[in-house]
């Protein structure tokens, strides 16, 4: 459980065989399968907690979130949608389910990602992109059989509404059964596929499940996706960044000095002020 609303699976770093560099710029993955949430009066989540020198990106896929920070933003993402956080130099935030959503209940699925941000960038200024589903550029597949939606980067010519940091690719490949789709990534990059539903075969081989995590090698450049059933593929891929990492908590800094110094900082009051 994070705090007492999440109930995920770390597919990274916690992996010995990804580790904190495999997925690079990627940094961390969290995944709540769907589950099916009772009501409840208080909303659930995690409290005010700290983070500098990432970033996080939550997807919601079933559900509703909720999203407030010191740097005065907030904001609700619901089935679709995308909350990309910009922590940098230091910011205090909280998230958890929508108070109206929490009173209903009902089923519930999301992804966040922690993107590493270079060491130029590590103490950017806080900011916050609210990235509603109707934005996001859509590539729609022959005869209806699915559409490619695009967060971050591009597919073939279709952009995303993101700005990041680093190059990178973020995608939901929302597929029907029986439904191809190609991607093409440079064989330097690291990239993973999450099956969030479905099952899907991959590169006309290998069939992967509901909730399975696909990490690639470096060989080659293409990769195929079928859709044995109704599937949606979360794709992420992106050139690595090929910095020392020094990870502790919440904070994801280059040396153990930059990490004891994130805590001064935050003990002394410099991430702002957020009410738990």
């Amino acid at each position: 459980m994070v705090g007492d609303g999440f109930r995920v699976h770390n597919f990274f770093p916690s992996s010995d065989i990804i580790g904190m560099h495999g997925m690079s710029p990627f940094f961390l993955m969290d995944y709540n399968s769907k589950i099916i949430l009772p009501p409840s009066e208080r909303p659930k989540g995690v409290g005010v907690h700290p983070h500098r020198g990432i970033e996080t990106v939550t997807i919601a896929y079933h559900g509703r979130i909720a999203h407030h920070d010191s740097a005065g933003n907030s904001g609700v993402i619901g089935e679709g949608d995308v909350q990309w956080m910009t922590a940098g130099g230091g910011v205090l935030h909280k998230e958890y389910h929508e108070k109206e959503f929490s009173k209903t209940g009902g089923p519930f699925q999301m992804v966040q990602i922690w993107t590493n941000l270079p060491a130029k960038d590590k103490m950017t200024p806080a900011k916050y992109q609210a990235i509603e589903n109707e934005t996001m550029g859509k590539f729609n597949l022959e005869k209806g059989k699915g559409v490619i939606e695009v967060i971050a980067g591009e597919y073939k010519g279709v952009k995303g509404p993101a700005t990041t940091f680093s190059p990178m690719t973020l995608l939901n490949a929302k597929l029907k059964k029986g439904s191809t789709a190609d991607f093409s990534f440079p064989g330097s990059n690291n990239t993973g596929f999450l099956i969030v539903e479905g099952d899907v075969r991959i590169n006309g081989t290998s069939t992967v499940p509901e909730n399975s995590f696909v990490w690639f090698s470096h060989e080659g450049e293409e990769i195929t996706a079928e859709a044995l059933k109704d599937s949606i593929v979360l794709i992420l891929s992106g050139e690595p960044i090929n910095e020392p990492l020094s990870a502790y908590g919440p904070f994801l800094m280059n040396t153990r000095e930059e990490i004891q110094e994130a805590f001064d900082d935050y003990y002394s009051g410099k991430f702002g002020y957020l009410e738990d």
